[in-house]
């Protein structure tokens, strides 16, 4: 079974970059990836025919338009069992308050540590499947 991740970011280059450091595991099956540029484009994806299987949204927090706080308040509102991390180039601790007091499960800075994501996901996956 593939475990279904979301990922929310406006820059063309994330989906490239998440490609490309998942590259094994999506060949191997391990894990699908689908992208939103927007948080409206992600609430539409969690309203449509994948949405149950997704397991984890990570979400840009600075995006045009609703922003990746905004969008974590409304999945947390409709989908309180998804997980939920947000990315930011901008980690302070003022931002991880408020991200976590909002229901955010981590908080990730630019760049991304892949080896330490792909070390949760493996802590998710083993959780939702046993």
């Amino acid at each position: 079974m593939s475990a279904r991740i979301l990922m929310v970011d406006d820059e063309p280059d994330a989906e490239e970059l998440f490609r490309q450091n998942f590259r094994r595991e999506i060949r191997k099956g391990a894990y699908t990836f689908d992208f939103a540029r927007s948080g409206s484009a992600a609430l539409d994806f969690l309203e449509g025919e994948e949405a149950p299987e997704v397991i984890l949204v990570l979400s840009d927090i600075n995006m045009p338009g609703m922003t990746g706080i905004e969008l974590l308040e409304q999945i947390k509102q409709k989908r309180p069992d998804i997980p939920v991390f947000m990315i930011t180039a901008y980690g302070d601790q003022s931002t991880e308050r408020t991200v976590r007091e909002k229901g955010a499960s981590q908080f990730l800075t630019k760049p991304v540590d892949f080896a330490a994501l792909k070390d949760q996901l493996t802590d998710i996956v083993a959780e939702k499947y046993g």
